[in-house]
């Protein structure tokens, strides 16, 4: 059980480096340590497979492609038939297409008319294509130089016959869906799907539809947090806006306990509030930290409550989202099969100054964009407040400045995570 006295004084984002804080690489190593991929996989159909996990590799029944055939239009012949130099005339004898391959077989001084897929006759091993080749009537064409093997797709290319087409633990992408489909199989295995309960504290939040009294702010974070969920394919449990009455949090805990695979609460977590989510997990559940040296969010909560997973955010809008993508959503991947995925960083030069105290790894909104001559460029979008929702809506990044950095001037290279790679 956590000790009360434990949680103070309570840190916050704006204060000066907090030596008793997790640094980011121990709390993701210690949520890593805490969790295990969810029991359960189930059948589906393939065009319901999409963002699901695999649990089972998938191995090609047949090999791809299941015939040699030709890699463009062209005439199909024998490679012994190339002259070294000058010219020699074929006699042609028919023409193979796409699902009508020509039946017979191509002999020495001979070839047949080809269209890109065709099955490659017999005694052929090379397509010339068209634009190489001089036709001089129905029946007769005139070659030059060229290389035995040319144009020419075995079978088996791309996938031989047993071969592994796709690994488990991969997120199932529309690409993936069509080669599933390429090799005939209509169903296959995936995780069953996480499911994620959520709810915020804070006596001064309301519903959308309910009138604000003065003090009181609509609850933005459990539509964020849907909204994220969603996209990730979990089973979202939304359970409202819970009041700041201990006993009213840990029936909550209580039941999410029971129900869900994991619980993310936000708000709570931040100065003066701290008690009421901590203590009182405390004593239904168990604390593994809460304190980590972030901004935003440095007052982010890990730990068990029943048989779920717990995620104590902050309540500020940003540190919610925030702290989900850095800390809660690589869980996530994990619980739910995912081993095949990592986080896209790449790097910019900022085109402004960054504010930045050393003794924490922050994750700054940006902006995306490139010079005349196409190299990222990243700018941030303006105030970097905890609380201004519109900075991330307008954002399509973040630019993740190291723990032992400090300001950062203009022109200096940075790491940026693009938020199209964290779903």
């Amino acid at each position: 059980m956590l000790n009360p006295e434990a949680a103070l004084p309570q840190p916050s984002c704006a204060d000066e480096h907090d030596a008793g804080a997790l640094s980011v690489e121990e709390a993701l190593a210690r949520i890593h340590a805490d969790i295990a991929v969810i029991p359960g996989c189930e059948r589906v159909a393939l065009r319901g497979a999409l963002g699901r996990v695999l649990s089972r590799e998938v191995r090609s029944p047949l090999p791809v492609p299941g015939h040699t055939n030709a890699a463009m239009d062209g005439y199909a012949l024998r490679g012994a038939d190339l002259p070294s130099a000058g010219t020699r005339e074929l006699e042609v004898l028919g023409a193979a297409f796409a699902g009508r391959p020509f039946e017979g077989v191509v002999g020495t001084g001979q070839c047949v008319r080809i269209m890109t897929g065709a099955v490659v006759p017999e005694g052929a091993d090379t397509v010339l294509m068209q634009e190489r080749v001089e036709s001089l009537g129905k029946d007769t064409i005139r070659i030059g130089p060229g290389r035995a093997g040319d144009n020419v797709r075995p079978a088996g290319e791309d996938l031989a016959l047993g071969q592994v087409a796709l690994e488990a633990g991969r997120r199932l992408t529309p690409a993936d869906l069509g080669l599933v489909a390429s090799l005939g199989i209509g169903e296959i295995s995936v995780h069953r799907r996480l499911r994620v309960a959520f709810f915020s504290t804070g006596d001064e939040l309301r519903s959308i539809g309910e009138p604000l009294v003065p003090g009181a702010v609509y609850d933005s974070n459990r539509y964020t947090l849907y909204g994220v969920l969603t996209r990730l394919g979990a089973e979202a449990i939304d359970m409202g806006v819970v009041p700041d009455v201990p006993d009213a949090v840990a029936s909550a805990f209580e039941e999410a306990g029971g129900c869900a695979d994991v619980l993310i609460t936000s708000g709570g977590a931040s100065v003066g509030e701290a008690d009421l989510i901590l203590d009182t997990l405390g004593a239904v559940g168990r604390v593994a930290f809460w304190n980590v040296a972030t901004k935003p969010g440095r007052p982010i909560a890990f730990g068990r409550v029943g048989g779920a997973v717990f995620f104590g955010l902050p309540g500020n809008p940003v540190s919610v989202m925030a702290t989900y993508y850095q800390f809660v959503q690589p869980a996530l991947r994990r619980m739910a099969g995912e081993s095949i995925w990592r986080p896209l960083l790449v790097q910019a030069r900022c085109t402004k100054p960054l504010k930045k105290k050393p003794g924490r790894v922050e994750y700054q909104r940006g902006i995306l964009d490139r010079d005349a001559q196409g190299a990222l460029l990243v700018r941030p979008t303006g105030p970097q407040g905890s609380a201004i929702l519109r900075s991330m809506s307008e954002a399509d990044c973040f630019i993740v400045l190291p723990h032992d950095w400090g300001r950062v001037e203009p022109g200096t290279l940075v790491d940026v995570q693009p938020f199209f790679g964290l779903v």
